[in-house]
């Protein structure tokens, strides 16, 4: 069974595993301070979206908005044409939970959070007296939406979202963010300058979308705003642990276990031939955060590592090209070390890695495909 892309829900949800959020798999051009934002992700002159512009600002003061909050948080925003690419691209790839694993509980992800959970305890520990959700649960749910801050998005929400809302495929759902982002500028939460984050408008250390922002952020801080940009991740983290708590959480409960077999009640198994799950009540309310049981997965097996556990115990099957995870990391490891980057070897086949792939076989005379196989890998050792 293969697992699709991510659906809606809160945090990064509509981004299916893209490069805003930790669970990329591929470079970030997102890193937050890192770069400039691409040239696609800067506003260009669009007619359309100009007079779609005059015409929502009608409908947005008919409900409350002012003119003051509208010409400060369109100011020096506009017509994202990367943001149109990006979304029209989410036919994506599948991903064998085997790949999302590799990437959600990899070791460098590990390694931070474990550091994250240590350096922020005192306010992890307050929060789960709070709310009742396990700190290491919010430090996964952290480690995974921003890669613990690092990746928060510096797009401008109001282009993203405005943006995404002139061009129609979901214009409903986009244009409710665009006002939900625009109520927060005008409640004095966040400056139109600081409002930033992925490329659909998924915002902050926790990567909240506007809605979820407006119906569950929280000021845990005490300083009068709910300010998940910042670079103190409180009021991100204990706004996560509230959305947790607000659908459901049961305090003291797991999210499940990895179990091998003759387990009753609930048990997944979401690869064949790969391991299986017994959860809880509990995974499904991670799943409210993202309707994917491929990151559930991912938050739990993440969270329990971060608090110590060790790997899974089952191994996956070799995938269709007949390799392990082990032979597609000696695969990348010897396309490498031939000059054809690979962006990293963590056993996972993505763009990088098929290109690196295409310039090897088109190097060698070889037919391009940019998929891997044994004969490759038997070349490269």
């Amino acid at each position: 069974m293969f697992l699709s892309r991510r659906q809606f829900g809160l945090g990064a949800a509509v981004l299916s595993l893209s490069a805003c959020t930790g669970v990329s798999g591929t470079r970030s051009e997102y890193t937050r301070g890192a770069e400039s934002l691409p040239a696609d992700l800067q506003p260009v002159r669009n007619e359309g979206y100009d007079t779609w512009v005059a015409s929502f600002r009608s409908r947005a003061v008919r409900q409350g908005i002012s003119e003051t909050t509208l010409n400060a948080g369109f100011r020096g925003t506009g017509y994202l044409p990367g943001v149109i690419k990006r979304d029209r691209n989410q036919t994506e790839f599948d991903r064998t939970l085997e790949d999302y694993l590799s990437i959600a509980a990899s070791d460098e992800r590990v390694m931070k959070g474990r550091a994250a959970l240590q350096r922020h305890r005192a306010t992890l520990s307050a929060i789960e007296s709070q709310y009742g959700v396990d700190a290491e649960i919010v430090t996964a749910i952290w480690g995974l939406e921003s890669f613990y801050g690092e990746r928060r998005g510096n797009v401008p929400v109001v282009s993203a979202t405005s943006t995404l809302a002139y061009d129609g495929r979901r214009g409903t759902f986009f244009e409710k963010q665009l006002l939900a982002a625009l109520r927060i500028l005008q409640n004095g939460d966040v400056t139109p300058g600081r409002m930033t984050g992925s490329w659909a408008g998924a915002m902050g250390h926790t990567q909240f979308i506007p809605t979820s922002y407006q119906a569950f952020a929280v000021d845990f801080t005490g300083d009068g705003r709910r300010d998940i940009w910042s670079e103190d991740p409180s009021d991100a983290l204990a706004s996560a642990a509230a959305y947790l708590s607000r659908n459901g959480w049961t305090r003291g409960q797991g999210w499940g276990r990895e179990v091998s077999s003759g387990t009753s009640g609930n048990v997944l198994q979401p690869q064949a031939g790969g391991p299986r799950f017994a959860v809880t009540g509990n995974f499904r309310v991670i799943k409210r955060y993202n309707n994917s049981d491929a990151y559930a997965i991912g938050v739990g097996h993440l969270a329990d590592r971060i608090g110590g556990a060790g790997p899974l115990r089952t191994s996956f099957p070799p995938d269709a090209n007949g390799l392990t995870k082990d032979d597609r990391i000696a695969l990348q490891q010897g396309l490498t070390r031939r000059g054809f980057d690979t962006g990293g070897a963590d056993g996972v086949i993505g763009p990088d890695t098929r290109e690196a792939l295409r310039a090897y076989q088109s190097s060698r005379g070889l037919p391009v495909t940019g998929e891997p196989s044994t004969e490759l890998l038997a070349g490269l050792r």
